[in-house]
């Protein structure tokens, strides 16, 4: 007999906060905690060393995410003085079709470390997960994952603790701007031109089909689609269009992580998110948008381009980058628990 979504996840009935033993008063997360909880991301992402900083502006767009609800979906464990010293949240994408994920996000104030907040704050956030799959009725399978810096060596031996095995592994890749840009120009009938918001959900709908033969890729809503953009540059994005069609074919969206700058020592524009629709591949359209975002980040005084990608990208994405002089600088992997 083939087992259910239900049989599969065996979330829990009821969720009980991490014990008080552990000398934390647990509650939801709310907006106004943002503050608190930028200190305490910030305090992590440093003991940790990690190759990036999130900024104040990306937990607020974070914790407003329409499909968080942060009453049932977060929780934090403030001290007896009322300081916030460890926080987790658990995030379900409503678009999932044939894979239904929730991702799992949070640490523990390096102070407070060693004292079991983490296992106990990882089984909470697990048991969430496996709520949130359940309620969205969708009797597909089913994942429980974590995305992992390589080097964060203890948040890996915790996740792999708790169940959670690695999946999948993406590498970050830089190239510099200071000796010159590629030559590549878009081909014949298709013109590379500045993303607009009017344009953005012609965007949406071609990564959607662009990322459908990607592993663990699931269509995005508009609403999921706008989340996670508060840094973009409007300036350093394109898309490329078919000019017979007016359709959008391909296009690479780029961000500012300018809070980035002072822990890697050096600026860059960061490629988010880069695509051509299967049918227009292997006609340059991919090199001409990566071409267009070097130039725009060159023009701002960009020192770098950069970008990540999966190592088992199916497009062969890896190679092209490497063709084009990326370089690997670092490497991150996603655990997960498949059900």
């Amino acid at each position: 007999m083939t087992s259910t979504l239900a049989d599969r996840v065996a979330a829990p009935h009821s969720l009980d906060v991490p014990d008080a033993a552990l000398g934390l008063a647990w509650r939801p997360l709310a907006p106004e905690h943002v503050a608190e909880l930028f200190r305490l991301v910030a305090a992590v992402e440093d003991a940790d060393r990690c190759p990036y900083r999130t900024s104040r502006d990306e937990l607020e767009e974070s914790l407003a995410d329409p499909a968080l609800d942060l009453s049932t979906d977060s929780l934090g464990g403030w001290d007896e003085t009322g300081t916030l010293r460890a926080w987790a949240t658990v995030q379900q994408p409503p678009g999932d079709t044939t894979t239904v994920r929730a991702f799992l996000s949070g640490g523990v104030d390096p102070a407070w470390r060693g004292r079991g907040v983490g296992t106990a704050l990882l089984a909470w956030s697990q048991g969430r997960g496996r709520q949130r799959i359940a309620e969205s009725g969708k009797d597909v399978p089913a994942r429980i994952g974590i995305y992992v810096e390589d080097d964060a060596t203890s948040t890996v031996a915790l996740a792999a603790r708790a169940g959670f095995s690695p999946i999948r592994y993406y590498t970050q890749m830089r190239r510099s701007l200071g000796s010159g840009v590629p030559v590549g120009g878009a081909p014949s009938g298709v013109v590379v031109t500045p993303w607009t918001q009017a344009l953005d959900d012609a965007t949406r709908l071609a990564h959607n089909e662009a990322f459908a033969d990607h592993w663990g890729s699931q269509p995005q809503t508009a609403e999921q689609w706008a989340q996670g953009r508060t840094l973009q540059v409007p300036s350093w994005s394109f898309v490329a269009v078919d000019e017979a069609s007016g359709d959008v074919v391909g296009y690479q969206l780029s961000s500012r992580y300018e809070q980035d700058w002072d822990v890697v020592g050096y600026t860059y524009g960061y490629c988010d998110l880069l695509g051509v629709r299967p049918a227009h591949r292997g006609r340059g359209i991919a090199v001409a948008l990566l071409v267009a975002g070097m130039l725009a980040y060159r023009e701002d005084g960009m020192q770098f381009a950069a970008l990540d990608v999966d190592t088992a990208n199916p497009s062969g994405a890896h190679g092209l980058y490497a063709s084009l002089g990326y370089e690997v600088t670092h490497g991150s992997r996603l655990m997960t628990i498949e059900l």
